[in-house]
């Protein structure tokens, strides 16, 4: 299992929301890059990096944020956030040099678009976020939600040749509870595809979970900032 720490981005600062809401936030760093630089040194091999103004907006707002933190490590990171067009996609991978881009939105909204992504950066560089609010997919930022059950929208992501996803509870996401494990177990059971747990992350015994479960990844996000995970130690012990 890959153990991945996480950077929010808004304003070109690491921010947490709490649920997902913008007016509840706070501000960890406004110096993103010196953190992802810190998060490798203790050892991560992947960084999982969110522009939420652009998830928001559909912009790429922080790109100059996101091309220092990416000039600063030489760990492999993943982007998502407002990546709703393939030219958007190409300069983050083929420009900024990101190692894959989470695809959220526009997935759900057009499949066809996932699959032309898929068949022109390869799947290893494409990964859709699930974000789940009462069993049904959430989209723009977590601002609205859809009628699809997530189910049935993963079942259609491997159809479409996806490979990997990082699935949200936001009802967890910021709120130390522990992750949505009945939801991780549902898509376990009914889907062959590589998972990141996201979201709600209390302590390193969740991550430790998350590992004996056999799942693909956890990403690590309030729980750190707020000193409740000993991430140096836990991906040590993990991967």
């Amino acid at each position: 299992m890959i153990v991945i720490p996480a950077i929010d981005l808004q304003g070109g600062e690491a921010v947490r929301l709490y649920k997902g809401d913008y007016s509840k936030k706070t501000v960890y760093s406004s110096h993103p890059e010196e953190l992802a630089k810190k998060f490798e040194g203790m050892g991560a091999k992947f960084l999982h990096v969110v522009d939420l103004d652009g998830a928001k907006d559909a912009t790429t707002a922080n790109a100059q944020t996101i091309k220092k933190i990416r000039d600063a490590i030489s760990i492999k990171m993943e982007l998502g956030g407002g990546i709703r067009n393939e030219e958007t996609v190409a300069y983050y991978l083929d420009e900024i040099g990101i190692d894959r881009v989470i695809l959220g939105t526009a997935a759900l909204t057009n499949p066809e678009f996932v699959k032309s992504c898929i068949k022109r950066f390869g799947p290893d560089r494409i990964v859709v976020g699930v974000d789940i609010k009462n069993g049904f997919v959430s989209t723009s930022g977590w601002l609205e939600t859809s009628q699809v059950n997530y189910l049935d929208f993963i079942q259609t992501l491997e159809e479409a040749g996806v490979t990997t996803i990082v699935c949200t509870d936001i009802s967890k996401d910021g709120t130390l509870t522990g992750p949505s494990f009945p939801v991780y177990e549902e898509i376990a059971k009914h889907s062959k595809i590589n998972f990141v747990v996201s979201g709600g992350v209390k302590d390193d015994q969740d991550i430790y979970k998350v590992n004996e479960l056999g799942y693909y990844g956890c990403i690590v996000g309030k729980a750190y900032y707020e000193g409740a995970v000993h991430l140096e130690e836990v991906i040590k012990n993990v991967g």
